[in-house]
């Protein structure tokens, strides 16, 4: 298949392809006219890849799951260098989960204090006790000729 199909099925773009290409990610071969070529076991590649870099994986972390599939395995974390690469991604997310756990018992802190320091905050006088926000779009105003009524 040509660059053009390859893309589309593996729902990316030429360019990326391109660049996968030049990052030695994804292996160039020419046709007799000139073009690349792709088959099957690139669609499979640069699916592992997409996949990969959605869950936030770098390209560089990527290869070794490339280079599991090029090896023949049936999927690219089937080898013990990629089982390497998920240790250290989860040991980045966990310390990752931990800043955000902090900030956010910070954030939980700051939000106490607020509370306590506004113990009733303002409440609109023109929307009713259970409504939400302040609302004022259902008071009146004076269409023309209706103010000259009022007075």
């Amino acid at each position: 298949m040509r660059i053009g199909e390859l893309a589309r099925r593996a729902a990316t773009t030429p360019r990326a392809l391109r660049y996968y290409e030049a990052r030695g990610l994804l292996a160039t071969r020419r046709d007799a006219s000139g073009y690349r070529s792709y088959d099957e076991s690139d669609l499979l590649i640069l699916r592992q890849i997409r996949t990969l870099q959605d869950c936030g994986f770098e390209l560089e972390e990527i290869r070794p799951f490339v280079d599991c599939l090029r090896a023949g395995h049936p999927s690219g974390d089937s080898c013990a260098s990629s089982a390497e690469v998920y240790r250290r991604k989860l040991g980045e997310l966990d310390e990752l989960i931990g800043q955000l756990q902090g900030v956010r018992g910070w954030v939980a802190g700051q939000l106490a204090k607020t509370e306590a320091a506004v113990p009733n905050p303002p409440r609109c006088e023109f929307t009713p006790p259970l409504a939400h926000g302040c609302d004022r779009s259902a008071e009146s105003t004076p269409t023309p000729g209706e103010d000259d009524a009022r007075h």
